[in-house]
């Protein structure tokens, strides 16, 4: 079955085409990586996805519903979370409480606190325990804006995960980071997926290799090739595209 999918989606800004005929398919629980060079349409594809944009022709189903032109807050209640590839996390308020919003957010509360008072127990103890196995606990009360980049990338992707999304999107996740960094966060990612479906947007190829189970190339706008890891690191076209003198070897 299909978690997610695109038809015939494109898009343009004043005249320009970004994204031309896209026809992407997600299924459930896989994660789903999709890969090409800087101006491929890559992170205007998340955008329309997850209710940013509005696509100029095309729609989106996500498990059969046609969710195109949504409002972003929408989509994020119907079950598709996202991290961004610039951090959105509040620098003036600490891990935990960047955190507690996205949790507060899961369970619909945002204005009124004092009618949902009774729950702010249970608010702070899943708070704590979502720090907790991300590897936050010791930063708990540090202001976002003291975190090191590589954990105030871990806070975006646990804010990402905080309101248990079916679908979660994650453009990025690794920019920026350290080899070790990074090697932590594919871990964390992946144990924070498993039951999940997870469409990634990546540049760095090892994130890609060691995480996708199915990789499609954006290349100009229009998906080159969706395949398995060897499939499209062997294709000729990708090769060619994208990927250059990748050897078989790497990325592994």
């Amino acid at each position: 079955m299909m978690a997610l999918e695109t038809y015939n989606l494109s898009h343009d800004f004043g005249g320009l085409r970004v994204l031309l005929d896209v026809n992407l398919k997600v299924r459930e629980g896989e994660r789903h990586a999709i890969i090409g060079s800087n101006g491929a349409g890559k992170t205007t594809l998340f955008n329309i996805i997850t209710g940013v944009y509005r696509p100029s022709q095309g729609r989106i189903v996500y498990k059969g519903r046609n969710i195109t032109g949504l409002k972003p807050y929408r989509i994020n209640r119907l079950g598709i979370g996202r991290s961004f590839q610039i951090s959105s996390v509040f620098g003036s308020m600490s891990a935990f409480q960047n955190l507690r919003l996205a949790v507060m957010a899961k369970h619909g509360i945002r204005f009124n606190l004092l009618k949902y008072i009774d729950k702010m127990h249970e608010i702070t103890a899943e708070t704590d325990s979502l720090l907790d196995r991300v590897g936050l606990s010791d930063h708990r009360d540090e202001l976002a804006s003291n975190l090191s980049y590589g954990k105030s990338r871990v806070l975006e992707i646990a804010m990402a995960f905080a309101v248990n999304p079916d679908v979660v999107c994650l453009d990025e996740f690794a920019a920026g980071m350290s080899r070790e960094e990074t090697a932590a966060a594919i871990e964390l990612v992946r144990q924070l997926t498993e039951g999940k479906t997870a469409v990634l947007i990546e540049h760095d190829m090892d994130v890609v290799f060691s995480l996708a189970d199915r990789i499609s190339v954006l290349h100009h706008g229009k998906i080159l090739i969706t395949g398995d890891p060897v499939e499209v690191r062997n294709d000729p076209e990708v090769k060619s595209a994208y990927l250059g003198d990748l050897h078989p070897e790497e990325g592994l």
